[in-house]
This record gives structure tokens, sequence and C-alpha cells, in this order.
């Protein structure tokens, strides 16, 4: 970023937050070799959180792996956040919003607890792994919220008949001159989420009101969501299309491929961000890649404070996960190296394909 963008640490108008998704904490869990890695990459990226000296984390979806975690896994998710959130540095970070509407079942941000000591705010959505069920619509996150541990959003009740109706409320945070308007969407089943998006009106989405000193154009707009993408099934994935132009930068969870270099949307209007999961829990080739996480910084316009402001991303790898190479081998072309390779030769055939040949000829 050229001139007046982000550019040091302890600057009062630069807020610089960390950002990751799809931690899966508890997978493998009865496996004896694979059991920590999740934590231990997760700890990591709390680790670097604390050297960077972020003023918040960004979680997008599925920090647990399964719906109901183990206790074994409760404790030591709860360990490593009271480790590294709760101390006495100053949050700098204000929040604008309505918190009773942001937080629901709080209905307070967590560092403004006079009963605790937050230093570091984490702001997480659920994804399809830990999202909330039973009739008081509950998630394993709302126990780390209850503990004051994070700062859980992007839980949307469903309104009206039909497929439903949402209205997405950003959590509206200022540091200094710098805003950011956060919008948060939890996982929903795709295919009706990508219904609602299809029916005008059925999604609809509040902005930061337009004010002297502070207008609408001067927040930085940011989005965490946790849906497949069309490349797996247009009517049951959510298009990019489907969101808002205005927006500044989206952070996409639940795809493990880590593609956390921002790129822009089809139309050019916005860039996503897919950070990707940060522990392998499957074999497939999207997870062989380097693991990493985001760093984003975001500052006001010294010169046009009324404009969009400066921000800049900064990709991280992950020093601490399990390696993992992905190769295709084709066995007809490994027969046909050289003998001194351990081959057959090049001159040599697959009878099974030669019979199936001669059979063809002769029917």
């Amino acid at each position: 970023m050229d001139g007046g963008g982000p550019d040091a640490e302890g600057d009062p108008n630069a807020l610089r937050v960390l950002i990751a998704t799809d931690n899966h904490l508890g997978v493998h869990e009865k496996d004896l070799v694979r059991k920590d890695d999740a934590f231990i990459t997760f700890r990591e990226i709390f680790e670097i959180a604390k050297q960077q000296k972020v003023d918040c984390v960004f979680l997008g979806g599925d920090l647990f792996d399964i719906n109901k975690p183990s206790r074994e896994t409760m404790v030591r998710t709860m360990e490593i956040l009271r480790e590294y959130c709760f101390n006495d540095n100053p949050v700098q970070l204000e929040v604008l919003s309505d918190q009773t509407v942001n937080f629901p079942r709080r209905g307070v941000v967590n560092y403004e607890d006079p009963n605790y000591n937050v230093g570091l705010p984490v702001f997480m959505i659920h994804g399809n792994h830990d999202d909330p069920a039973g009739g008081e619509n509950l998630s394993a996150i709302d126990l780390l919220s209850s503990c004051n541990l994070v700062n859980y959003f992007g839980k949307h009740t469903l309104s009206g008949s039909g497929t439903g109706k949402i209205k997405l409320k950003p959590v509206l945070m200022q540091k200094g001159q710098t805003r950011i308007a956060l919008y948060g969407l939890g996982y929903i089943r795709d295919a009706r989420l990508h219904q609602m998006f299809s029916v005008k009106g059925n999604v609809e989405w509040a902005r930061p009101e337009d004010k002297e000193g502070m207008r609408t154009n001067s927040w930085f707009n940011a989005m965490l969501i946790h849906q497949n993408r069309p490349s797996h099934s247009p009517k049951n994935a959510i298009s990019e299309r489907y969101l808002p132009t205005w927006l500044d930068l989206v952070v996409w969870g639940h795809e493990h491929e880590c593609l956390v270099e921002p790129t822009e949307d089809a139309a050019g209007n916005f860039v996503v961000s897919q950070p990707g999961s940060s522990v392998v829990t499957s074999l497939i080739e999207g997870e062989a890649k380097k693991k990493q996480i985001l760093l984003l910084e975001v500052k006001y316009d010294e010169q046009n404070p009324d404009g969009a402001p400066f921000w800049r991303t900064t990709p991280i790898p992950l020093e601490t996960t399990r390696p993992f190479e992905w190769k295709q081998i084709s066995l007809t072309e490994r027969a046909r190296a050289p003998v001194e390779e351990g081959g057959l030769g090049s001159d040599w055939s697959d009878p099974a394909a030669a019979a199936v040949g001669a059979t063809g000829a002769g029917g």
C-alpha cells in the first residue's frame, strides 16, 4: 500500500487483525499420532497474534471438528484461549453498533465486561461442523462465549415463511479514526441459503449510518462467511455475485484449500481470501498446499477522512502443520519406465487392455 497506508505497530489509527478459518479442533482425536496436530497449530496462530501485536482475531467457522466436542477438546480449547486472550493489555477497539444485536446472548463485547481482563478479543462465526442446534439453538461456541473467551456473532434466526429471511447487521468497530464494519454469516444449509439469495428481499444488509464525520464510504467493509463455493454445485453453494458490491474483503471459510492471497470476484467489486484449514483433515490434493493465515491492516486516509481507508493483507505461513504431500501416479507410465529404474521398459503393454481389444475385435 502506497503513501498513507498502514505502516507500523503502535499507530493509534492502524487497525491490525489476524484471520484464520477451519481450525477443526478435536480432529483425529482418537489417533495417538495426530490427535495434537490441530491444537499445536491453533496455539501457533495465537502466538503469531501475540508477536504481531494485533488488535483482534477473526475466526471464520469450524473452530471445532464435530458438533459436540469432547470434554478434552473443550478444555484444551479454553486453556489456549484463556492463555492468550486474558491479560492486562489495553484494547483500543470501540464497538459502536448495538451490542445487544451483535451479541444477543451476552449483550456486550467481552472486553467491556468489568469482571474479566480481556486483552485480545476474538470475533468468530460458526461453521457447518459446529453449527447451533436444539430447541435453544446453541452451539459449542456458545459455551466459549458464556465463558467470555470469544465474541460469537453471525448466528441468524430465520424469519418469515418458506425459505426464510435474514438481515445482516455488522459489528461496527473503531480504532482511532479507522473504522471496520464486520459482517458475519454463520453456516446455513447451502441449498436453503441459495434459495434465499435467489429471492429478492430475503437477505437484507444493514449499512453504517451516513452522518457528519462518519460517512458510509469511510468504513472498511469486511465479511466472514462459511459456505460452499460454486465449484461444487451451483445450486448447493453460494455465488460471489449474491454479495453486495460495496464489500471490500470477503473471508471465505469452509473450503480447506489455502487460497489466502486475496483475489477479485468475477465482477471486480471486492476481493476474496480463502485461508483454508489450519490442519489437514482429509487426504485430498487441496490439503497438500502450504497452510497460511492472513494479517489484515486498515488505516483511515488522513487526506480524505470521509473516503475509503487504506488497507493491505499479508499471508503468514504456518510452521507447525504436519507435512502432507500429494502426487498422482500412473501405474502404466511407471511400468513403462526404463528397466534400470525399476520399470518393465517402454515396449511393455498392458495385457488386460490387449485382451479387451482382442475381445472387441472378435465380437
